[in-house]
């Protein structure tokens, strides 16, 4: 998560540069994630060395996430392959197109759900691109960190643990901010190209939906600091 345009970013590639002066930013401007570097560098578990496998599957991770969150055309997108057979899922629902994943966000991408609407407390079918940012956004001023934990395979199928959290500074879907950290576990694969430049050809994202939300509703359901057991796939969809 970014807060508004900026100057440069060492942990993001395809964010600043004569490469991105056509790029369609859905804000009018490149992102600036100067505060949520700050909270990542505060209070991130490890410091990868430069060019070690997990800081480069990291600025993968934090590339691919600022792209699909940011940039409003696919065509604008470097992180992944140009090719139409990308795909990213979600707790094994089904797999979106770079097309499809674009017109609806990052963020309702990744909280698809096949739960009733009524027991939705965030309903990605009714969400805009558009609402869905400001809704983290104001629920997290400060950004949302992520950061890679494990690195259990290398390239081109490269799997993952990472870690997502911030601060519920800010009111979310009518929840008032209770000032803690909301945090969740997941794994994820990255089918990358072979070769140096290791663009995402496919992504698969495992996590606990269910919990994640969970936080925002108490400052208690937000203390959690390990992901349950249990198959993220077959629970918090």
């Amino acid at each position: 998560m970014a807060s508004a345009a900026g100057v440069g970013d060492k942990y993001r590639s395809f964010l600043h540069g004569d490469g991105e002066k056509k790029t369609m930013w859905r804000n009018g401007a490149p992102p600036n994630y100067d505060l949520v570097n700050k909270l990542f560098e505060e209070e991130r578990t490890n410091e990868w060395p430069e060019g070690s496998l997990e800081e480069k599957v990291q600025r993968l991770l934090k590339s691919w996430e600022m792209e699909m969150v940011h940039k409003a055309r696919p065509e604008d997108q470097k992180s992944v392959v140009r090719s139409d057979n990308y795909s990213a899922s979600t707790n094994g629902l089904k797999p979106l197109t770079r097309k499809e994943l674009m017109a609806i966000g990052g963020y309702n991408a990744f909280l698809a759900t096949t739960l009733p609407p009524e027991h939705r407390i965030y309903d990605p079918d009714k969400e805009s691109v558009e609402s869905a940012t400001s809704t983290f956004l104001t629920a997290f001023p400060r950004g949302f960190a992520i950061e890679v934990l494990d690195v259990y395979s290398g390239p081109p199928r490269i799997a993952f643990k990472f870690r997502h959290w911030g601060y519920m500074e800010g009111p979310f879907k009518g929840h008032p901010p209770h000032g803690q950290r909301v945090e969740f576990f997941g794994v994820c694969i990255f089918h990358v190209s072979v070769d140096e430049e290791m663009k995402v050809a496919k992504v698969e994202y495992f996590y606990e939906r269910g919990n994640f939300l969970a936080g925002f509703l108490s400052a208690s359901a937000s203390a959690t600091t390990a992901p349950a057991s249990g198959c993220p796939v077959m629970r918090g969809n």
